[in-house]
């Protein structure tokens, strides 16, 4: 019995150590497909964000890309038939070098230490190096092709909007050597002081999407090159009389408002810069709305207004307010609540009716009306962010304005200056007069119309 009792002790003694020695190993096995299971839980979550903010980088992109087109038709339409191919060929080649030069230089200067593409502190010396292979270009939470081309395609715009106010009375050459510059040095220089966490970021300065640092900057450029090139021939009478020059064509015009306001979309949703998670996702369709009803608003209200006024309603004018009320509201999309955006595009609307005749009061040509749009109504959207964003500040605001302003104003009327002086900005009258389709291209866009003598 004795034995028994003693064999039964030493049974249950040895089960206990054999138990406290294996269960750890139990648990950790137990334990190892969890940690297992929540890594790569972690590592899927990343990857869809990875995913996701990419493909927002992407589908912004080509939309911001097919505002090229916008702006190509728009112009198309309000120039007069003769200057028509002239036009479409600044477009296409302002994109291309927009392209070109922000590869080269430009995002490197708008986001120093950000670039991979160009070696980084080399400003000036046009080095490309070889880009990233896919398997390496995880270096943030999206792809960084993704991010360049959704950035250079904003570069672009800025170049588009100069070339509706100077259209029909200055040479091609001149023309895109000016947007080198401005795409190359300008636009990324004032554009690196907000969005590349330079001094205005640094105050609190905040331009969500561009109203200032995209609009305002090509409006500031526009301008500067309107004072030094002179109106058109026969715009301006004595005695302050203004002689109308009606487009071509008010479809191609419409279809290019059209187009424009899509891809606006990319423009402003876009720039949350995110879509991986469900915030993001909710604030990208908010943008969209705040976006489509500032426009709605612009063109309302360009509407009602010319029809008070000129007793007709004003097609030139309603499609300028819808982009009015689009410049207006890119400064701040996410904030406002919608009767905020429908009053933010509202307001940019008025601006373009009373605006576009101030300028030919001034005896300032601007054959698209890009300045009203682009500047002023830039401007406006601009300091209105601190009525809707509690972060914003209208001195901060309005300091961000001048300092842009000041900088892309001068940096551009010298640089017109040099070239009028230089190698010139006009054609001759002769060549003016008969259209710059002929003289510059040597391609007409409406051939079955006749001869440039023949038209107005």
């Amino acid at each position: 019995m004795n034995d028994f009792k003693r064999n039964l002790g030493v049974g249950i003694a040895t089960a206990m150590v054999l138990a406290l020695t294996v269960a750890p190993g139990f648990a950790q096995d137990a334990a190892a497909p969890a940690a297992a299971a929540v890594e790569k839980t972690a590592a899927t979550a990343a990857n869809v964000d990875y995913i996701f903010n990419t493909l927002l980088f992407l589908i912004g992109g080509f939309l911001v890309m097919w505002m090229a087109a916008g702006f190509a038709m728009l112009e198309a339409g309000l120039v007069r038939s003769k200057n028509v191919a002239m036009q479409c060929t600044k477009n296409i080649a302002l994109y291309s070098i927009g392209g070109i030069m922000f590869w080269l230089v430009g995002y490197n200067l708008m986001y120093p230490g950000d670039g991979g593409w160009v070696v980084a502190d080399t400003i000036g010396k046009f080095l490309p190096v070889t880009m990233p292979a896919p398997g390496e270009d995880t270096g943030g939470a999206y792809a960084t092709g993704s991010d360049w081309f959704f950035q250079m395609v904003f570069c672009a715009t800025t170049a588009s909007i100069v070339s509706g106010t100077l259209a029909e009375r200055i040479k091609l050459w001149p023309f895109l050597i000016f947007i080198v510059v401005l795409t190359g040095f300008i636009y990324p220089i004032q554009g690196s002081w907000e969005w590349g966490a330079g001094w205005l970021d640094d105050m609190g300065f905040s331009d969500f999407a561009g109203s200032t640092l995209v609009h305002s900057t090509g409006g500031w450029a526009a301008l500067a090159g309107a004072l030094l090139l002179g109106a058109r021939a026969g715009k301006y009478g004595p005695n302050g009389a203004i002689h109308p020059m009606p487009g071509s064509s008010m479809p191609l015009a419409t279809l290019g408002t059209f187009i424009l306001w899509l891809g606006w979309f990319g423009f402003n949703g876009g720039s949350q810069l995110a879509l991986g998670t469900l915030e993001n996702a909710s604030a990208v369709a908010k943008i969209f709305v705040n976006t489509n009803m500032a426009a709605a608003s612009g063109v309302l209200v360009a509407m009602v207004l010319t029809q008070v006024i000129y007793g007709k309603v004003d097609l030139t004018m309603t499609l300028n307010g819808a982009l009015a009320g689009l410049v207006s509201i890119t400064a701040e999309p996410l904030a406002p609540a919608i009767w905020q955006s429908v009053v933010i595009g509202g307001v940019g609307g008025v601006i373009v009716v009373f605006t576009v005749p101030l300028l030919d009061k001034l005896r300032i040509d601007d054959v698209v009306g890009a300045i009203p749009v682009h500047l002023f109504a830039g401007i406006w959207g601009t300091l209105i962010v601190a009525w809707t964003n509690s972060d914003a500040n209208i001195v901060v605001q309005a300091t961000g304005v001048a300092a842009v302003g000041a900088f892309v104003f001068v940096s551009s009327f010298v640089l017109w200056a040099f070239l009028k002086f230089t190698i010139g900005l006009r054609p001759t009258l002769e060549e003016e007069t008969n259209g710059l389709d002929m003289s510059e291209i040597g391609i007409e866009a409406y051939p079955e119309f006749g001869t440039g003598s023949q038209r107005i």
